[in-house]
């Protein structure tokens, strides 16, 4: 059996795999440190990351089978990267430390749920997540929550988009989410209207990169609406060849955003991440609701962009080009980037969450005495 000091827990089928995969080259590093086991529920997602990673990836379909392995592998902390219903299986272990990680920062409202309640710490990007968690949830005890930053902001994949002298604009859209209140999708309203937008501003390059999940949405006018993108895509390439459009539907964003010069986007982590790395560069994000105060209120990264919704599209052509020409919302940007990641600069997140797990592995040993003994005084003793 594999020495294993963290686990890093997924029970989800394999479209949803990308949340794991994102950690991937951060839990590398963390082996370094705290060797590092991924436990899988489903076979097919642990033959796909099994492809991404040298790190040991084990499976345990069943709970007897996941009760089982755990008393093997005596970890000391477990680290989750969404709120898979089967957490909950993993959860029951009380001799572990649990730690729900998420696989990205952003303000839907599903970031800030009473799952977070059922872990013993929660890492968060900076203050927005905390006052998110404050205000979303009741008596939850914020103390719970631990500031790393986002540590996937500091890897530096490897560019995915040909240098072109044409600014180049993305577009960006999440997919439609679980439930009614957690679509926050632009795809099905406004997707080919901005990619028309975009084609038809001078000198720029399209980049359509969406979300995994919109590429294979069962939602008919989700779908059917990124066959459209994809086709103006297609008809763009064709006519003007040396343009450069492209579509970017599988591989980390991550590599896209760079070399990419404004964006548009959802509510989403892809915000976010742009606000993080691209602080200099315009931002646009979409509002399918057409509820300009709510997204003030609930997404404070809107106070610093263009706000895209049924109104703006027919000008979207001339504020994309202005914009281009003169970003009016840089300082405002440099603020709001504060307000979400601290004053965390590229590297510094890495080192934050190898710390914070560090701590939490060696807490988990001082508070469990030995073999056969239960977790005792954990109020008194989580100070991590």
């Amino acid at each position: 059996m594999h020495e294993v000091s963290v686990i890093a827990y997924f029970a989800d089928d394999v479209t949803r795999t990308y949340q794991l995969v994102q950690w991937l080259p951060v839990l590398e590093l963390l082996d370094a440190q705290h060797p590092v086991g991924l436990v899988l529920r489903d076979p097919e997602s642990a033959a796909l990351v099994r492809t991404r990673t040298d790190l040991p990836v084990l499976v345990a379909p069943s709970f007897p089978e996941l009760t089982e392995l755990y008393a093997a592998l005596d970890a000391r902390v477990v680290l989750y990267c969404n709120n898979s219903v089967l957490n909950f299986q993993s959860l029951l272990d009380g001799r572990k430390l649990h730690v729900h990680v998420n696989h990205g920062e952003s303000d839907k409202q599903s970031m800030a749920s009473n799952n977070a309640k059922a872990y013993d710490r929660v890492f968060v990007a900076g203050e927005a997540a905390v006052q998110r968690h404050a205000a979303g949830l009741l008596l939850f005890d914020t103390d719970r929550l631990v500031r790393v930053g986002r540590p996937q902001l500091d890897l530096r994949p490897a560019p995915v988009l040909a240098p072109s002298p044409r600014r180049t604009v993305l577009y960006a859209p999440t997919w439609e989410g679980d439930a009614e209140y957690n679509d926050y999708t632009s795809v099905d309203v406004f997707g080919p209207a901005i990619a028309r937008a975009v084609l038809d501003v001078p000198d720029a390059r399209l980049v359509y990169k969406p979300h995994p999940k919109v590429t294979t949405s069962r939602t008919p006018a989700v779908r059917e609406a990124h066959q459209q993108v994809l086709a103006l895509l297609a008809e763009a390439d064709r006519r003007d060849p040396a343009a450069g459009h492209q579509a970017v539907t599988v591989g980390d964003i991550l590599a896209v955003i760079p070399d990419c010069d404004a964006m548009v986007t959802d509510v989403s982590s892809v915000g976010l991440d742009w606000l993080y790395l691209r602080t200099d560069k315009p931002i646009f994000l979409t509002d399918r609701h057409h509820d300009a105060e709510r997204l003030r209120q609930e997404v404070p990264v809107s106070r610093c962009a263009d706000v895209v919704d049924a109104t703006v599209l027919p000008d979207l052509t001339a504020l994309l080009t202005a914009r281009l020409e003169h970003d009016e919302h840089h300082l405002a940007r440099v603020a709001m980037r504060h307000h979400y990641f601290d004053d965390l600069q590229v590297g510094d997140s890495t080192v934050r969450f190898l710390d914070a797990v560090g701590e939490l592995v060696a807490l988990r040993d001082r508070l469990l005495g030995g073999p056969g003994e239960a977790l005792a005084g954990t109020d008194d003793a989580i100070t991590a």
